[in-house]
């Protein structure tokens, strides 16, 4: 159980400093309906974090990898492949994010934190017309289709269903996917019950994502890559 636990940091790390999640989150809680388009976000958010880890659970509960003494040979192969995608997405968020930290720590509008972060969706200029239906699917959205933030979940799916039977399992990916979500959940009810009053503790947060996010977000995704790449073949190894 401690193992698993450790294993999970990083990977819940990983979701925690998502930038790509964040700085949406920003653009819409500079918007016009920053209130109520901030919860929608954040609640796809958090239900794109139930539903991939709740995916990825029950597939591998039906290939039944807890019940084999040895996890079939497919395990360490996904593992391996996982471990290429976020060694990849380490160097990208790392080179991507230093040619950014600036303006977007001077970003003001929406359109500021877009210009800012170009890896952001074009459409997401028009976040000031956003309706309520189309935050929750720009939050949902962000988080299953984003390779990085699906990929640990997808981990920490497979690491719990290997080592942990139900309900023990059930509630640690609970667990798992709460603190996944609060970075975004807590700005967007904070916005929700005190609106413009927040605003300065949200600039100071900014800048100091803005300056830091990348590295720090880069640096887990390395650190994940390594540790699945040493489980994959460690377990390819030991057949």
């Amino acid at each position: 159980m401690g193992q698993l636990l450790l294993s999970l940091v990083p990977l819940g790390f990983g979701i925690l400093l998502s930038p790509l999640a964040i700085m949406a989150l920003i653009a819409i809680l500079v918007s016009r309906r920053a209130r109520i388009n901030g919860v929608m976000f954040a609640l796809g958010w958090a239900v794109g974090i139930g539903l991939v880890l709740a995916i990825s659970y029950l597939v591998f509960g039906a290939l039944e990898v807890h019940e084999k003494s040895v996890p079939p040979v497919w395990v360490p192969v996904v593992r391996i492949l996982l471990a290429v995608i976020l060694l990849v997405s380490a160097i990208w968020v790392y080179r991507r994010g230093k040619a950014h930290i600036v303006a977007m720590a001077a970003a003001r509008t929406p359109a500021d934190v877009t210009r800012a972060a170009p890896q952001l969706p074009g459409w997401l200029r028009t976040v000031e017309n956003f309706t309520v239906p189309r935050a929750f699917v720009l939050g949902l959205g962000l988080f299953v289709l984003n390779p990085v933030d699906a990929s640990c979940a997808v981990i920490a799916g497979l690491d719990v269903r290997l080592a942990l039977t139900a309900p023990e399992s059930i509630w640690t990916l609970v667990i798992f996917g709460v603190v996944g979500a609060l970075p975004i959940i807590v700005p967007a009810v904070l916005v929700l019950v005190r609106g413009k009053a927040v605003e300065p503790l949200l600039a100071r947060v900014r800048t100091w994502v803005a300056g830091n996010t990348h590295v720090l977000n880069a640096a887990l995704l390395l650190v994940i890559a390594v540790l699945q790449l040493q489980k994959g073949l460690s377990e390819l190894l030991s057949y």
